[in-house]
């Protein structure tokens, strides 16, 4: 069994319409979920999965889930190709909600275009929720994103941050097509 918590307005979007995410999850992984939609407690009932790494699956599409994602869009996680990873923001700024606010601010920027452009490059969907900052990504280019993220949360301009992603980017490509 795993238990793990999420936000009590994301239990609607993990249940779904009449229950449909929910039943799906369990469909594809043979593991029995549970929901406390009081509470946003979630119970991980992997004794019946074929698969002993579809409960690890599920948790990480559930976190996904709890921290602003879309279903379809988690629904990735299924896949060995991509992985998950989450930047609290009060671990570069403590918990004055101004610093929060404005570290948010950077990453989505103006009308959106700084959170557009990292997920159009990379290849990746980006969540802010909350104090936290999520990332789905394909696993080769999770470290170019998560190190992009990092460069902007810690201050660095966002002409640099685009230069370093485009050009890791570039060299991802070129090594996918030699054969490295």
């Amino acid at each position: 069994m795993r238990y793990l918590k999420i936000p009590i307005e994301r239990v609607g979007v993990l249940i779904g319409p009449n229950g449909e995410t929910k039943k799906h999850l369990e469909q594809v992984s043979n593991v029995r979920i549970e929901i406390d939609s009081g509470e946003g407690e979630v119970t991980i009932n992997e004794k019946d999965a074929k698969d002993p790494l579809s409960a690890l699956k599920i948790e990480s599409i559930i976190r996904a889930i709890g921290r602003g994602f879309s279903p379809q869009h988690a629904m990735k996680l299924f896949s060995d190709d991509f992985d998950f990873f989450v930047f609290d923001i009060y671990d570069y700024v403590g918990k004055k909600e101004s610093h929060v606010h404005r570290l948010k601010s950077r990453v989505i920027g103006r009308e959106g275009k700084t959170k557009r452009v990292l997920e159009n490059i990379t290849e990746s969907n980006i969540s802010i929720y909350g104090h936290t900052i999520s990332v789905i990504a394909d696993i080769e280019n999770m470290d170019i994103i998560k190190k992009a993220l990092d460069m902007l949360l810690t201050g660095s301009r966002h002409s640099t941050v685009y230069r370093f992603i485009e050009s890791n980017m570039k060299k991802l490509r070129l090594e996918k097509r030699l054969g490295f």
